[in-house]
């Protein structure tokens, strides 16, 4: 199962902020029934790395709608294999008690 880090903004709005564009992108993966953590500067997927694969099209798909014509997509993907998901919840637990 993989977790992706995912962050996307949009080049030529006008503005400096970016919640309009984050808005359409956690909408379409809120729909997407993926499990999901949004964050201040990004967000965290947790799945089958072609279903996300696949939402990330579909993002892009809803943002050239919504009128942007430059789409720019940071992603980081940590794919463990060697054991089952989920993972976003026992990443931070493994931290935690190790802070204790």
């Amino acid at each position: 199962m993989a977790m992706v880090e995912l962050s996307v903004v949009c080049l030529g709005t006008g503005t400096t902020s970016v919640s309009d564009v984050v808005a359409v992108a956690e909408r379409e993966i809120r729909a997407s029934g993926l499990a999901s953590r949004l964050n201040p500067m990004s967000t965290t997927l947790e799945g089958d790395l072609g279903d996300i694969f696949a939402l990330v099209e579909r993002i892009h798909d809803k943002l050239e709608e919504a009128g942007y014509g430059r789409i720019s997509t940071s992603i980081k993907i940590d794919d463990r294999r060697d054991r089952p998901g989920p993972r976003m919840d026992a990443k931070l637990k493994s931290v935690e008690e190790k802070l204790k």
